[in-house]
């Protein structure tokens, strides 16, 4: 049962990456009596995005829109916020990894997720890298995936399908349920 008094708040942030920046936000979070419920936080180039789910009351939540709006017309950050609901639990789906590993090549993550999406499957959570590899140097693509796969569908069945879709685009794949 939720608390009906805790109202919830999507924040998107991004600025030039710089030692502070996640102080920054979280102190102005705390302080309005908020708290951090959910975050995912990364340097992307030279920038760093920060994604949270922020939860407090309404007079708290309204006291961090205030004051994340007045830290973006300082030009230092992009702040995109958003009223939300907390996610309810899905007992008609089932949480599946998802790990790749390739050479680099355009349209990975397309692929991937347009295989998900034409079976009616979610993804709820992904991350991806380049990188080069150890001993030669070859562009590599890297990916980890959460998605949640419908109670109806044959797992036999899919992960055939899903073999067969990742060695056509030649991608070392690995699909197994989430272990908690």
């Amino acid at each position: 049962m939720s608390d009906p008094m805790k109202q919830h708040l999507a924040v998107s942030a991004i600025g030039s990456d710089r030692t502070g920046m996640v102080h920054e936000l979280t102190r102005i979070i705390s302080d309005c009596g908020g708290n951090v419920a959910e975050s995912r936080m990364t340097a992307l180039g030279s920038e760093f995005a920060m994604l949270l789910l922020v939860s407090g009351n309404w007079h708290a939540l309204a006291r961090i829109e205030s004051e994340l709006s007045r830290l973006a017309d300082g030009g230092t950050l992009s702040v995109q916020l958003k009223r939300t609901e907390p996610r309810t639990a899905r007992t008609d789906m089932l949480p599946y990894s998802v790990d790749i590993v390739s050479l680099d090549q355009a349209g990975i993550v397309a692929g991937l997720s347009g295989f998900f999406a034409a079976r009616g499957i979610d993804i709820s959570d992904v991350s991806t890298r380049a990188y080069a590899a150890a001993h030669t140097g070859a562009p590599m693509f890297a990916t980890q995936m959460v998605v949640q796969v419908p109670t109806k569908l044959h797992i036999a069945q899919l992960r055939e399908e899903f073999m067969d879709f990742c060695d056509s685009l030649n991608l070392d794949a690995i699909l197994e349920p989430v272990k908690s």
